[in-house]
């Protein structure tokens, strides 16, 4: 059996949670190793030296995979990017390590996620950066603002919120309409463009006053109950609730 996908990181993470489900619908086998940030485990020297050099070490949002390169002392990490390239070995960010686990396992599990086809290719990379450029920016922000910032004691921005929420409005009444002319964002299947979606969807769905949003609009309100309510997502938010205490 092949060596296990070694993937460090906060499950509640949304850049830990959109890998996870990458793995997930390819069948790959990946073993999970939470980092408490609140109790400091990021700052550990153990965890910062599978960091990027260079990188913020003090990122919030982070997930670090081991294995991936068949390079036994490189470390593929993402974390939020930075304006200093990486070294070759390794990955900026959760949306590189999904192409990568995409290609690198293109003959296992889900094998439309991510089509050899040129021209399907094209389409999902177009809404890929839709989401990377549109939707995660607003989406991040309600997120952080609505979701975490009440977490950590932090004061909510109100300015920020309206602005976010204004801006995703309009991202999605461009899905809304491109919905309603296909079953998923890049055609009629279920690809990396709708995963990339789930992580931030997720929590100002099911955490936020914010998910009708999402629920109003008809055609990415079924999106979202069809893409949401896949095994693999499933299995993601699973590992995201709370773990009961191991007995003595």
């Amino acid at each position: 059996m092949a060596t296990p996908v070694k993937v460090y990181g906060p499950p509640m993470s949304t850049a830990v949670s959109r890998v996870l489900a990458c793995l997930l619908e390819k069948d790959v086998n990946f073993q999970l190793i939470p980092v408490d940030m609140s109790k400091g485990e990021h700052k550990k020297p153990d965890y910062l030296k599978i960091q990027v050099p260079f990188y913020p070490r003090f990122c919030s949002l982070c997930v670090c995979l081991h294995n991936l390169l068949n390079q036994k002392a490189s470390p593929v990490t993402a974390l939020r990017p930075s304006p200093i390239f990486p070294r070759r070995e390794h990955l900026p960010q959760s949306r590189a390590i999904c192409r990568y686990v995409l290609e690198k396992y293109a003959n296992q599990g889900n094998k439309r996620l991510y089509s050899t086809n040129p021209l399907e290719k094209a389409s999902i990379e177009q809404w890929v950066e839709a989401e990377g450029q549109s939707f995660n920016p607003p989406s991040s922000a309600l997120v952080f603002q609505l979701a975490f910032a009440p977490r950590m004691k932090l004061k909510q921005d109100m300015g920020v919120i309206k602005q976010s929420e204004e801006k995703l409005n309009k991202v999605l009444d461009v899905y809304e309409q491109r919905l309603g002319e296909s079953r998923f964002l890049a055609g009629d299947e279920f690809t990396l463009a709708d995963l990339s979606h789930l992580p931030n969807t997720q929590y100002l769905v099911s955490v936020t006053d914010k998910g009708e949003m999402f629920t109003k609009r008809k055609n990415v309100g079924r999106w979202w109950s069809e893409i949401s309510g896949r095994d693999s997502w499933k299995k993601v938010v699973d590992l995201e609730k709370p773990q009961p205490p191991k007995s003595a």
